[in-house]
């Protein structure tokens, strides 16, 4: 593993960052294998022949959470961002080889919370499969940042994120009113066991597969910021960096 030790300013000043070869072939494929196991069958779980995803992945697969956090995840975590974030959202995405499913450029603007309750700050508010979103004052998401583990090789062919670099920095940025005199378009391109960073707010995408190749990614988002006093973090789960 060969960590950028600009990392932290890099994720700052563009939004995002990769670090390749975080996990070995074994783990991914125990990552893989544990998988596979899951009940397919929960409100958590979608399907469709353009993409397999599992919400609260991590609440649904605890096991796999000792296997993704091994030495040099927890090392680039506090290393570069400390020890005081915690988990507050995990998604599975399994893009098939022969998908016709593309994401346009978009920011993340919602987080997960436990209840519906009117706050002043928070809204508009969202529900998929019984779990409430909504939109939060903007400097809670800009302290969140998410990690990106991948399962396979990931490229333009296979649906590999497409980003505008900065664009975080713009607050919240309508996909419609992107001018591309301006901005430039970024590939980034993911190899098997490594992780790219990135902030919620920087413009992404992706498009269709073309190669016949999976893309299986795991999505984790984290944050050290509490929310108003009424609302509280529906996915909250700790991890001890430190061990």
């Amino acid at each position: 593993m060969t960590i950028n030790f600009d990392l932290a300013d890099d994720i700052a000043t563009d939004g995002f960052a990769i670090v390749n070869d975080v996990f070995g072939n074994d783990e991914i494929a125990d990552l893989i294998k544990e998988i596979s196991k899951a009940d397919q069958t929960k409100s958590t779980f979608r399907k469709s022949s353009d993409l397999f995803a599992i919400r609260q992945f991590l609440k649904e697969i605890p096991t796999l959470t000792d296997k993704i956090f091994n030495n040099n995840l927890k090392h680039i975590i506090t290393h570069f961002f400390g020890d005081d974030f915690f988990i507050v959202k995990s998604i599975y995405f399994d893009k098939p080889g022969s998908s016709n499913w593309f994401v346009p450029y978009h920011q993340d603007l919602t987080i997960s919370v436990d209840q519906k309750r009117d706050t002043k700050g928070y809204g508009p508010w969202t529900v998929k499969q019984n779990q409430f979103s909504v939109q939060p004052p903007l400097e809670i998401l800009q302290d969140i940042f998410t990690i990106r583990i991948h399962l396979d090789d990931t490229n333009m062919d296979n649906g590999a994120l497409k980003v505008i670099p900065q664009s975080h920095l713009k607050g919240i940025y309508k996909a419609e009113t992107i001018d591309w005199n301006v901005e430039t378009e970024t590939i980034c391109n993911v190899q098997k066991g490594g992780i790219m960073f990135m902030k919620p707010l920087l413009l992404h995408a992706s498009s269709r597969t073309t190669n016949n190749q999976k893309r299986r990614v795991i999505h984790i988002e984290f944050s050290r910021s509490q929310l108003a006093d009424n609302l509280s973090w529906a996915e909250l789960m700790y991890t001890n960096l430190n061990q």
